[in-house]
Parts: structure tokens; sequence; C-alpha cells
């Protein structure tokens, strides 16, 4: 099962409109991929120990519905490995009655720290680092 985390739109998170602030959204994703790492067992502490880090390197989002203070919404994180340097992270904001909100679509590395590069298997250091992909897959 995808990993969701349930979050309440803050009025402070809006904007003249009245509703979510655009950059808003990137913060919803954000604390998913940050709780959705933590609960697939990813050791942050152990990653910055052996001079590694995740890094963003690309965000989009696709406004869907607005959304409005007090809203209760649940944010989706969904991990996809490939090949490469790089991987996605994807995020779906739901609303309570099932409308997805907004789409938020990442790639991410993980950049080796002395090096200052991408390390050629970012899977392979997650892992290293206690992190399950499994439970950030979509297997719903």
């Amino acid at each position: 099962m995808t990993f969701r985390i349930p979050i309440v739109v803050r009025s402070y998170e809006l904007d003249a409109l009245g509703h979510v602030n655009h950059a808003v959204y990137h913060q919803y994703a954000e604390v998913a991929r940050m709780n959705g790492f933590r609960a697939a067992g990813c050791d942050w502490d152990g990653l910055m120990d052996r001079r590694a880090a995740p890094v963003l390197l690309s965000t989009t989002a696709n406004f869907r519905r607005e959304l409005r203070a007090n809203e209760e919404i649940d944010v989706s994180c969904e991990v996809k490995f490939g090949t490469g340097k790089t991987f996605n992270i994807n995020s779906m904001i739901t609303k309570a009655d099932g409308t997805v909100a907004a789409e938020v679509y990442c790639i991410v590395g993980v950049m080796d720290i002395e090096a200052r590069k991408l390390f050629v298997d970012p899977r392979a250091m997650l892992e290293s680092g206690g992190f399950d992909p499994a439970v950030l897959s979509a297997s719903d």
C-alpha cells in the first residue's frame, strides 16, 4: 500500500484568494517524503555519517482543485527506482472526498557529499542505510 499522511490545511497557508498558496503544495509533499522515508527505515544520521544525502533535483506540481482552510487531506509518497543515478518520488494530495487536489512529481538523487556528485546506485545507498523501498511502493 502506498504511504499516506493526513494533514489539515492551516489558515496561514492560504493566499489572498483564500486557497492554499502554490508553494505550500510542495511543502505538503516534503512532509510526506520525510515521514515516508522515516517509515521505510531510512537512517538519515547514518547516511550523513557516510557522507551521503538525498537531494531534490526537480519538482513539478500540477494543481487540480483548490484547498481551503481546515480541509483534511491525505498526501501520499511513492518511490519509483529505475536504473540510473536518479529516481522518482511522487505525491498525490487528495481531499477527504477522494478528489485529487494536486500531483507533485520529484526527481531525486543521493549525493556523495565529499565528491559533490550523485551516487551511481541511489537505491543501494539508501538500502544500506536501512531504507525498505517496499514501504513506499505502489502495490495498492
